[in-house]
């Protein structure tokens, strides 16, 4: 089997510590480098925020299928699990002692800080893939269910592969709430097409979410042709949405949220999602009602609120 481990990204820290990048690559057995010029490329990438767990699972998925069907494989499938490994390792969101956010820095510069020089490190072997998938967990504070964010800009052209992810939801945003510093943005700039994927909640893993998104990657990777499985996968159709479809039910006060419903289901307008109560009084502080009929695609996990918390998504009139 053709499969290397290698650095991308080497960077020395005091007391003998390294900032290291590596990828996992696959390859198929038995070609030569002119052929493997020829090959199209999948890049899986997550672990940008360090407690955001979820792609851990994912990646550990997608290599075992791999290995143990290498014979499937025709093309390079790149796993990248750890771009902010310090972070993993420290269970800190950001870049710990530098207190900066990992996907506020991309394209980076060569020729300025060493995390600077990183992110473009990143971007450099990133560069050129035919396709790249950057996982996410939400934070700590949400619960998501399987979906794709994707900037309407580029939505005409990354629709018909985020529809092969096995996603239960696409949403489309706004131009203006893509934020140019993230490795996504700044991928689909220069032309290397990536797409968003975010799912379950922070420092947890969600397995059956794992699974189905380790599905829906093989499944694309089958349409891209880097995949020769002959076996019949059953794809979800996503719910496809634009903010506009989109409500959102924030905390009328603080205290400890106790939801009333489960995540990932259909609300009536009017239904209550939850209470917000004071455990010193005892008394419920406020009622949270959803505002119109559709699916809660978030939800709040993590149950200390304060006044303004989101507390759930709601996609709308999905009954």
């Amino acid at each position: 089997m053709s499969k290397v481990v290698e650095s991308i990204s080497s960077f020395e820290l005091p007391i003998d510590e390294k900032l290291e990048i590596k990828r996992c690559r696959f390859l198929p057995d038995d070609i030569d480098q002119d052929e493997i010029k020829k090959l199209k490329r999948i890049s899986i990438v997550t672990g940008t925020h360090g407690d955001e767990l979820e792609g851990q699972l994912i990646c550990f998925n997608l290599s075992k299928t791999i290995e143990k069907n290498i014979n499937y494989l025709n093309g390079i499938v790149d796993i990248y699990p750890a771009l902010n490994p310090l972070g993993i390792d420290s269970i800190t969101r950001g870049i710990p002692d530098f207190d900066l956010d990992m996907n506020r820095l991309f394209p980076g510069n060569s020729e300025k800080s060493m995390i600077e020089a990183n992110a473009h490190n990143i971007i450099e072997a990133l560069e050129g893939s035919d396709m790249v998938i950057d996982l996410h967990a939400s934070n700590i504070f949400l619960k998501e269910i399987p979906q794709a964010r994707i900037n309407k800009d580029m939505a005409r052209y990354l629709l018909p592969y985020a529809k092969k992810l096995n996603l239960d939801f696409i949403w489309i945003h706004e131009s203006a709430t893509v934020l140019e510093s993230t490795l996504c943005h700044s991928l689909n700039i220069l032309k290397t097409p990536c797409i968003v994927v975010e799912l379950g909640v922070g420092m947890r893993l969600t397995q059956t979410y794992c699974n189905q998104t380790t599905k829906g990657i093989l499944n694309l990777m089958k349409e891209m042709g880097i995949w020769n499985d002959k076996r019949q996968y059953y794809i979800k159709e996503p719910i496809i949405s634009t903010n506009k479809d989109v409500s959102f039910c924030n905390a009328g006060a603080s205290g400890i949220f106790v939801p009333c419903i489960n995540h990932d289901r259909i609300v009536k307008c009017g239904q209550k999602i939850g209470e917000i109560v004071d455990p010193l009084e005892a008394v419920v502080k406020d009622e949270v009602i959803s505002p119109c009929d559709g699916l809660v695609f978030t939800l709040r996990e993590y149950p200390v609120v304060y006044e303004g918390s989101l507390i759930a998504r709601i996609l709308e009139e999905v009954i």
